[in-house]
């Protein structure tokens, strides 16, 4: 401690611009300015965290303030927070969820299953589309806060009795240790991909695994699912972590705790037989695909362990609505289908895509997409070379190209694609997804529009650019579609 004076500190923050009286001010960060301290103070912060090196410094410029110092400045923060947000995991049945695909979609069906339960409301979200914590809703900055933001969260949650909060966990927030310190009632690890693999992510497949892993160190309970690839080591790492209990899910794997058989796809989605324990119950989720299946079960066995029985977990996995998710928008005579998606890697690539195949057999399958600058460059070749197997036509477009030039990432793009393949690049999104309806018209299609989703901004080098989200260019392009060809009615 810096100063011995006594104060009572009554949450966190390490944004001088949100701090608020009571606060304790982490300074961390390479871009930290001493001035960021001064500004913190006045606006209410009563004692501030750093690490060594800017012990001295930061003593100089804001004298006689309580201060903790620290060798390791994220952990500090994490266990900080907790304390000044009184802990507030202890009183609230939390369910994280981490995986390569489907995180988004298994919290919000854990979502709509505890609100079948407990009322509209019931069930807090955190995760890559928006953050609510029964204080209010919001937009999400990352799929898994800083700790100052995520305590907060949760402490609202507990404030506001809500039933259960589904978090997405990412690989980044466990590495660098966001979630440190949260007693999870449940753990669920849904797969493992080769994704986030670059100089400012994962240096290799086996950092970003080992990353995913670590959930299992602060759960009650762990969900592993049966079908991921590499499930022996996942079973492994969760019987050796801190959970007192493991519960295994699969399709057609009647020895796991929750199981599907029965599946039966249809163009307005799938349906199979949910085993929960004892119970069963026949379930249609208003999506296709198997990999829906293992994310529906994934959230059925974290709601068995939140007390709630079959029959509402049916209602509300049928009843899941995900943002910018397997959206599906159709034309008046239902011969146009625009699915949009946020898969953004080779794994989730093949799912989605090798589903839709299946479940629109003899329909021109049109894609549009690119892929993001500055990391995670292995989708640059994943994505065209996945995309290649499952769709007719390709369109190459702009996808959050960061510092790199949009036209650079389309060539490398168009590099794995097989020797002759029908695509073209057209960098503008917006026309992009206009020159796929035009290539869809005169036959039953279905056009992709993917890796963007819910999101209304370009990630340029001019910083955030607003633009029209996936879902609202699927909107525009089907009533273009139904103006187009009257049905009569």
């Amino acid at each position: 401690m810096g100063a011995t004076s006594a104060v009572a500190v009554t949450g966190t923050s390490c944004d001088s611009r949100a701090v608020r009286p009571g606060d304790l001010f982490v300074c961390k960060g390479t871009a930290f300015r001493t001035e960021f301290l001064r500004s913190a103070l006045d606006a209410g912060a009563v004692a501030y965290l750093c690490d060594g090196a800017r012990a001295a410094e930061l003593a100089a410029a804001a004298p006689g303030v309580p201060a903790l110092v620290t060798r390791e400045i994220r952990p500090a923060m994490a266990l900080a927070s907790a304390a000044a947000y009184g802990h507030p995991d202890r009183d609230l049945p939390i369910v994280g969820i981490t995986g390569t695909k489907g995180k988004t979609t298994a919290a919000y069906m854990l979502r709509s299953i505890v609100d079948a339960a407990h009322g509209d409301g019931s069930c807090g979200m955190i995760g890559t589309v928006e953050t609510y914590d029964g204080a209010g809703e919001a937009p999400a900055r990352n799929t898994t806060p800083e700790p100052p933001d995520l305590w907060r969260h949760l402490a609202n949650a507990r404030d506001a009795r809500l039933a259960a909060l589904a978090m997405e966990v990412s690989s980044q927030a466990l590495k660098y240790d966001r979630t440190l310190g949260v007693s999870l009632a449940a753990g669920c690890f849904l797969n493992i991909g080769l994704d986030h693999i670059s100089p400012v992510e994962h240096a290799d497949f086996e950092d970003y695994f080992t990353s995913k892993l670590r959930i299992f160190e602060q759960c009650r309970t762990a969900v592993v699912n049966l079908d991921s690839e590499h499930a022996d080591r996942v079973l492994e790492a969760a019987r050796s972590g801190s959970a007192e209990r493991v519960v295994a899910f699969g399709i057609d794997r009647p020895e796991a705790d929750v199981w599907a058989e029965g599946l039966a796809d249809a163009e307005e989605g799938i349906s199979f037989t949910l085993h929960l324990r004892d119970a069963s119950a026949r379930v249609s989720l208003p999506f296709p695909g198997a990999f829906s299946v293992s994310d529906a079960l994934c959230a059925a066995a974290a709601a068995d362990l939140l007390g709630i029985g079959v029959e509402k977990v049916a209602e509300g996995l049928a009843a899941t609505r995900v943002p910018g998710r397997m959206e599906f928008h159709r034309s008046a005579d239902r011969r146009l289908t625009v699915v949009v998606d946020y898969a953004h890697n080779g794994y989730a690539f093949e799912s989605l895509l090798s589903a839709v195949a299946g479940t629109f057999a003899g329909a021109r399958a049109i894609a549009v997409f690119g892929a993001v600058g500055g990391k995670a460059q292995e989708r640059r070749r994943d994505l065209p070379s996945v995309a290649a197997r499952y769709v007719d036509y390709i369109v190459l477009t702009s996808d959050d190209p960061w510092t790199e030039d949009p036209a650079d990432i389309c060539r490398e793009m168009e590099a794995a694609l097989p020797a002759g393949f029908p695509h073209e690049v057209v960098l503008d999104r917006e026309r992009a997804a206009e020159r796929a309806f035009e290539l869809a018209e005169g036959q039953r299609s279905v056009v992709l529009l993917l890796a963007k989703g819910h999101e209304r901004y370009q990630h340029t080098r001019d910083g955030f650019v607003p633009c029209a989200s996936d879902c609202e260019l699927a909107e525009r392009g089907v009533a273009a579609y139904d103006r187009a060809h009257p049905t009569g009615r």
